[in-house]
C-alpha cells in the first residue's frame, strides 16, 4: 500500500470518527486525560510537600530549643537530640533528615572573630564531627555581638515525592529531575538559656 493510500485511509477513518459522537468523545478524552491525570498527581503531592517543609523548620527550632536549655552537654546527648528531631518527620520516610549543630563563640575583641566551639552532624543516620574547633564561621550581622555564644542548627531534607520516576522514564516523559528531589532546609540561631555558654567536652 502506497503512502497516498495510507493517508487516504487515515483521513476516511478520522472523518468517520468525527461524524460519530462516540468517536468525538474518545478524541476529547484523549486530549483531556493527560491534563487531568497531571493535575491529580500534582494536587496529591502538594499537601505532603508543604507538611514536610514545615516539619523541617519545626525540627530545627525544636533541636535548637533543646540544646540551649542545657548548661553543659555530651556528644551522646547531642546525637539523641538530633535523632528526636528526625523523628518529627514521621510518617515521611523516603529520605533522611540532615542535621548540623554548631556551637559558636564570638570573641570579645575590638574586631570580634566568629569561631566554632564544637559541632556535630547527622547525615543518613550516621553521626560525626562537622567543623573543627576554632574554625572561622559566619553569623548574621545582627547576631555578631562581642562575647556572645550561639547555637546554630541547620536542617535539610531532599524531599522525594510519592511518585518517583527512573532515569529512563524521565527521559521518555520529559519530566524535570527537579521535581523528583526537592531540597528543603532551615537554619535557626538561639542563645543559651541557662548559662553564658554550653560546653561539650566529648564533642
Amino acid at each position: 500500500m502506497s503512502t497516498f493510500d495510507w493517508i487516504s485511509r487515515a483521513t476516511r477513518l478520522l472523518r468517520r470518527a468525527v461524524a460519530d459522537r462516540k468517536g468525538v468523545a474518545a478524541i476529547e478524552f484523549a486530549f483531556i486525560a493527560p491534563l487531568l491525570l497531571t493535575m491529580y498527581f500534582v494536587t496529591m503531592e502538594i499537601a505532603p510537600a508543604i507538611d514536610a517543609n514545615k516539619k523541617v523548620g519545626r525540627s530545627a527550632s525544636m533541636i535548637a530549643d533543646l540544646v540551649t536549655q542545657q548548661q553543659t552537654i555530651s556528644k551522646s546527648e547531642v546525637e539523641a537530640i538530633m535523632s528526636i528531631g528526625e523523628a518529627t518527620l514521621n510518617p515521611y520516610n523516603r529520605s533522611q533528615l540532615k542535621v548540623v549543630i554548631t556551637a559558636i563563640t564570638v570573641t570579645d575583641e575590638e574586631t570580634p572573630k566568629v569561631l566554632v566551639a564544637w559541632s556535630r552532624k547527622m547525615v543518613n543516620g550516621a553521626f560525626s564531627q562537622d567543623a573543627a574547633k576554632d574554625t572561622v564561621t559566619t553569623v548574621p550581622a545582627a547576631l555578631k555581638v562581642k562575647g556572645s555564644f550561639l547555637i546554630r542548627v541547620e536542617t535539610s531534607l531532599d524531599y522525594r515525592p510519592i511518585i518517583t520516576w527512573t532515569a529512563s522514564q524521565k527521559s521518555t516523559t520529559g519530566l524535570l529531575a527537579a521535581f523528583d528531589n526537592i531540597n528543603m532546609k532551615e537554619t535557626y540561631y538561639l542563645r543559651p538559656r541557662m548559662s553564658n555558654s554550653i560546653d561539650c567536652p566529648t564533642c
